[in-house]
């Protein structure tokens, strides 16, 4: 038995989570480390071209600011993680005047020159970080509703999601260190981010997207345009399904996502289009009937106007890179 689709869930499927860690290391004060911004992140995990990569820090023990270019200091305490979703460069750090080492020399083999012990020093933080791998961001409605930097508990249990519950098997994971236990990490990986993500949207800002997806009107009328992408939409069509009429429903539905439902359906389609030409070997006109256009023409305009070249200039951009 198949579960409904629902907007959430849709959306973030089709950003194809993956994730990797980077160090779980235990420091000593005075200690930075500095995160390379999204694109030289991918690079360093030689990911495939599209993919984004997240930097994510999780405080096990003690605490630590994270500062990114031109924005004040951010204490993040245990039992606390960030995401950085905008994939800017930024400092993670405990302490002043440290020297500030980036984080590809660690990567590199470096050694932890900050680790308890040395010196003397007592353990001032212990870390777990890493990146989250995203697919398809572009044109998705819910990466574009995340905040820059998400601030969230891992600690405190939530009645619509099971962050800390995930946060703690993937801390014991690791630790076990178990055979195939790298696997089960990067499962466990693609979950967390998930659940900090349904995280946000249960108790964090409710504009835009993630207004609309917990309305009882406006997310009906999501969920239908989600589970048939393709359909033959119209204003009016979707505002039987919630029992409204067109010019109240267009009227609310703009008001919620600031753009229409027809310009929403659009995006949407382009964002499957994309995943379909990169991630299928089937056709331009396929996808074009997939995703709800009845020739190849109007297709490659809706495509460009939003992706900015032609379909097949794109699918082969992706396959050269």
């Amino acid at each position: 038995m198949s579960l409904p689709v629902d907007a959430l869930s849709d959306a973030l499927s089709s950003l194809r989570i993956s994730g990797s860690l980077l160090l779980r290391e235990d420091y000593a004060p005075p200690w930075a480390i500095a995160i390379p911004n999204a694109e030289r992140l991918a690079t360093l995990m030689a990911v495939k071209p599209g993919t984004r990569a997240v930097a994510f820090h999780m405080v096990e023990f003690g605490h630590c600011e994270i500062t990114v270019a031109g924005g004040d200091p951010i204490v993040i305490a245990a039992g606390e993680m960030v995401v950085c979703f905008a994939g800017v460069a930024h400092r993670i750090a405990q302490g002043k005047r440290a020297k500030t080492v980036p984080v590809e020399t660690l990567l590199g083999g470096g050694a932890n020159e900050s680790r308890p012990g040395a010196l003397g020093r007592a353990r001032g933080a212990s870390l777990l970080c890493g990146v989250f791998l995203l697919g398809d961001t572009m044109l998705n409605p819910l990466f574009a509703a995340l905040p820059p930097l998400l601030h969230a508990s891992v600690s405190r249990p939530g009645e619509f999601h099971n962050l800390a519950g995930v946060a703690r098997l993937l801390a014991q994971e690791i630790d076990r260190k178990p055979l195939g236990g790298g696997y089960v990490v990067e499962r466990l990986l693609e979950v967390l981010c998930a659940e900090i993500i349904q995280a946000h949207v249960e108790t964090g800002s409710n504009a835009g997207w993630l207004r609309g997806i917990k309305d009882p009107v406006i997310g009906r009328a999501l969920a239908a345009i989600h589970s048939r992408p393709g359909a033959d939409w119209s204003v009016q069509r979707l505002a039987q399904r919630v029992a409204m009429s067109p010019s109240r429903f267009a009227a609310s539905f703009a008001a919620t996502l600031n753009e229409s439902p027809m310009a929403y359906i659009a995006k949407w389609r382009m964002n499957l289009a994309c995943r379909l030409l990169s991630g299928t070997p089937r056709t331009v006109s396929q996808i074009a009937a997939e995703v709800g256009y009845e020739n190849v023409a109007a297709f490659n305009r809706a495509f460009k106007k939003h992706v900015g070249i032609p379909p097949a200039t794109w699918r082969g951009a992706r396959a050269g890179s």
